[in-house]
């Protein structure tokens, strides 16, 4: 690795085949949920304290689902020093639709064209915030197939959140985030231990094609997500039992033989109250629980209800999520970080949960445990599966590089500009008014952008977008070698043929521009 392998290497399974390296991005401006909830005229800690939320990141009419991924896809190659050649498959997992035939993968494609690299399998992948899931999954299972060529695959689950004016609102976001897959993986999935659950309802969904804002039933969505949870994690437990027996093991699966556990959040409270689900399903399949002293205790009057009529049960709630305030500080917390700041994500919602809990600690702590991953999307898809962490921590390790990469996300989040929930509302209508309209020109600041954001410069009268780069270096001219679309990659930065240790910061010499005008 990288590039490709040769046929009698490729005759073996491909060892601990899992996530290498990571990259997050999130919009460079946020609303405070306390100034919100002020605005709105709700009851203070509507926001806050009732979903959990302290800020939300939100894109300007600057950005848009396909410069949120050209950025973070140039910044994981950019920051782990990767040529655009080592690559032979990426997905996209995204619900942010703007075009209803051209992928966005193939958007990004045009990052690849110096390197003469278009031998790259994959498209988009649709299901609500699943979509980064099932992107994922295709991609491990590109890897430990006969299709395999040697090289890595590359994995981006991006959106932007939005809501008409309303309740749901404050639970909205933006953001992207991009992973790298291959063998002898830091973070390697644990083979065959997924369980799944599919159904359809109607508990969100987009059938509105001009407009960015969802249909939304919200009790329906949350027992959708709790009872997904609940089969999902009887699934997996099953598996796990049967995997233990074929090894010989006489052991009873538990929360506790997960390190962190990290679950798809929109918004955190759902999150913490996920976490007492689970330790409730542990409590009705313990055939004979301790309720007299331990996690149990004081549990025994709910010994006999029934998991699908406990949804909405203040009691079964307040109970459980006493009983597990332990596991949750100790297990699920840290995953909160980038969901507490930057709200919902959508697809990459919970894998900005589980970069938030490698940022904040050591290889030392990650390493040799197992960290239980829950995905949902609406309609519905929902997936439970485990990663385990490898017990190599040393310097220059694969697992210490990881964490390195993203060791500066506090930093990042808190370097972002906080906006008054009015300009929040007027940047929102505006991108009301504006979404899919054609001939249209941003009006947004450029210059509140991060360093190295591809963002969006125009859509022309045929509907095609372009794009430029705000330069790394603030001193040079902001739409640097602004180009059309048949030179567009001109400017893009050769990429490096190797993968050193992963940089602390990384350089690019101009500003780039692109344009999906095509074809």
């Amino acid at each position: 690795m990288p590039g490709s392998l040769p046929a009698s290497c490729l005759a073996t399974w491909p060892q601990d085949v899992g996530i290498i390296a990571m990259e997050i991005y999130f919009p460079s401006q946020y609303v405070d949920q306390a100034e919100l909830e002020q605005f709105d005229g709700v009851s203070a800690g509507k926001y806050t304290v009732g979903l959990g939320q302290a800020r939300m990141g939100f894109c300007s009419d600057r950005e848009d689902i396909n410069s949120l991924c050209l950025t973070v896809v140039q910044k994981l190659m950019e920051r782990n020093c990767l040529s655009y050649d080592s690559v032979g498959r990426l997905e996209v997992g995204t619900e942010t639709i703007i075009d209803k035939s051209k992928s966005v993968k193939t958007v990004i494609m045009q990052l690849f064209e110096d390197s003469g690299n278009t031998d790259v399998e994959g498209i988009d992948t649709t299901n609500a915030c699943y979509g980064g899931t099932a992107a994922l999954f295709n991609a491990v299972n590109w890897v430990e197939s006969s299709s395999w060529d040697g090289r890595y695959a590359l994995v981006v689950a991006g959106d932007i959140a939005v809501y008409a004016t309303g309740s749901a609102r404050p639970t909205g976001g933006a953001g992207a985030v991009a992973m790298l897959i291959g063998p002898n993986a830091p973070l390697a999935f644990d083979r065959g231990l997924r369980g799944t659950h599919m159904q359809h309802a109607y508990d969100f969904y987009k059938p509105d094609m001009v407009s960015e804002y969802p249909m939304v039933d919200g009790k329906l969505s949350i027992e959708c997500y709790l009872s997904a949870l609940d089969r999902c994690y009887a699934v997996y437990r099953n598996k796990i039992h049967a995997q233990w027996q074929r090894e010989g093991l006489e052991k009873r699966f538990s929360l506790e033989d997960f390190g962190y556990i990290v679950f798809h959040s929109p918004y955190c409270k759902l999150v913490q109250k996920s976490l007492a689900r689970l330790m409730l399903n542990d409590f009705l399949n313990h055939p004979n629980p301790n309720t007299e002293t331990g996690c149990f205790s004081g549990l025994d009057a709910f010994r006999e209800v029934k998991p699908e009529e406990t949804y909405f049960d203040r009691d079964v709630e307040k109970a459980f999520m006493k009983a597990s305030t332990d596991l949750f500080e100790k297990k699920t917390k840290s995953s909160l970080l980038v969901s507490n700041q930057n709200g919902n994500m959508y697809t990459p919602s919970v894998y900005g949960c589980l970069a938030s809990v490698i940022a904040q600690c050591t290889p030392q702590q990650l390493a040799g445990q197992r960290i239980g991953v829950f995905s949902y999307g609406s309609g519905f898809a929902a997936t439970l599966y485990s990663l385990r962490v490898t017990q190599d921590h040393t310097p220059d390790s694969g697992l210490d590089k990881l964490v390195s990469s993203l060791s500066d996300l506090k930093v990042r989040l808190d370097s972002r500009r906080k906006v008054s929930p009015a300009n929040f509302t007027e940047n929102l209508k505006l991108r009301e008014e504006t979404h899919h309209l054609a001939s249209y020109i941003p009006q947004g600041s450029v210059e509140d952008l991060f360093p190295g954001t591809w963002y969006l410069t125009r859509v022309d009268d045929k509907y095609r977008r372009e794009y430029a780069r705000r330069p790394m270096d603030d001193d040079l001219p902001l739409e640097a070698g602004l180009i059309n679309a048949t030179a567009a990659t001109e400017h893009i930065p050769s990429p490096a043929k190797k993968m050193p240790r992963i940089p602390s910061t990384t350089t690019s010499p101009e500003a780039d521009s692109i344009s999906n005008g095509g074809h």
